[in-house]
């Protein structure tokens, strides 16, 4: 399967990590800075591979090489939803990095788009499919849970000046958003998945404790009421002294109590059921090792996307999740700036919406 990546920047190696995992044919690759094409290629070995085109302009890429199939698009947020859509006017599948898109408009109009035009859509909340989320969720689909009662999600890291300054879009609200669209909107996918999707009201609460330097939020806090009668609340910050502490997604059921632990939800470290079984054992303290905080789950993400596009069924994390991802954000954002509980479904909320916010 023909593949190009557009965007080289700190997650595109992980994306290059799963192209060779998955033996897909690796043809093009495009960034605004040449120098950024180079330096990933050489991480990876390929800087002599002549078999892949370098581009600096993603439009001029597809028209050359119509064969690609399937392109990744790992570029600032700002500018994944205009990337998608042209990618998707074209007929080729798109993997795309979190945030999906910026506003709730542009979330529709790529679900809308895809269906349309029968192109495979999935978005990089690859955390889905860790080891530990993974058995999580069959326990949940099993029953094994009972009626949920109420659940969490913690995202307790550390960004510093270092690294907002290594990219001008970050923490902009045009083009990235605050902690919660960047570091934390895995975690939120993950939580909203396991606690029923279905939302009625969010009650949100952002501030700028820290980072006087960025436009957006440094925290962000939410209670959530959803439609099955269960509650949850989020947390999300980068203001965590010294270093990344915890990604924690914390599920209590009337027979069971599950929470997922580690720097990026890939340990298990509570496992308690009713119906307790042998195989049961062998889950608790379950630790799956990871060479950074993205995790291992782009190689079983590339994976299935691929295996949607031969057998053309809609991906694992398809735009839907994607959309949702991006609703939640959108309305703990417009819950902070009104003071208010926000109903769902959100319609027409963007993060420039709230361009000026955090202004001294």
């Amino acid at each position: 399967m023909k593949y190009a990546l557009i965007g080289c920047g700190r997650i595109a190696t992980n994306h290059v990590k799963a192209v060779v995992n998955n033996n897909l044919e690796f043809i093009a690759v495009c960034d605004l800075l040449p120098e950024a094409i180079e330096t990933l290629l050489v991480k990876h070995g390929l800087e002599k591979d002549t078999s892949i085109t370098r581009y600096t302009d993603y439009k001029q890429m597809l028209s050359e090489h119509p064969e690609i199939e399937l392109v990744a698009i790992a570029t600032d947020s700002g500018v994944h939803a205009e990337i998608m859509l042209y990618c998707i006017d074209q007929g080729v599948n798109v993997i795309v990095e979190k945030p999906m898109t910026m506003s709730m408009a542009d979330a529709e109009k790529v679900i809308n788009k895809s269906r349309e035009k029968n192109v495979k859509v999935s978005v990089c909340h690859q955390n889905r499919f860790n080891v530990a989320v993974q058995q999580m969720r069959k326990a949940l689909e099993d029953g094994r849970f009972g009626r949920i009662s109420h659940g969490s999600i913690n995202v307790r890291w550390n960004r510093g000046r270092q690294y907002y300054d290594q990219a001008s879009w970050r923490g902009k609200w045009a083009s990235d958003g605050g902690c919660l669209f960047n570091q934390c909107i895995h975690g939120i996918d993950l939580f909203r998945w396991m606690m029923g999707d279905e939302i009625e009201e969010i009650y949100g609460v952002t501030k700028q404790q820290f980072h006087n330097y960025l436009e957006c939020e440094d925290i962000g806090m939410a209670i959530v009421k959803f439609k099955n009668g269960a509650i949850g609340t989020i947390e999300g910050t980068v203001n965590v002294y010294p270093k990344n502490l915890e990604e924690t997604l914390y599920l209590f059921g009337e027979k069971g109590t599950v929470k997922i632990g580690g720097t990026s939800t890939n340990n298990i470290d509570v496992w308690n059921f009713a119906d307790e079984s042998e195989e049961d054992s062998k889950k608790k303290g379950l630790q799956e090792q990871t060479s950074n905080v993205y995790g291992n789950g782009h190689i079983s993400l590339y994976a299935d996307v691929m295996d949607a596009i031969k057998n053309d069924r809609v991906p694992y994390v398809d735009a839907i999740a994607g959309r949702n991802a991006v609703e939640m954000v959108l309305a703990i954002y417009q819950s902070a700036f009104t003071g208010m509980p926000v109903k769902f479904p959100l319609k027409n909320v963007a993060s420039t919406d709230f361009e000026g916010r955090f202004n001294r």
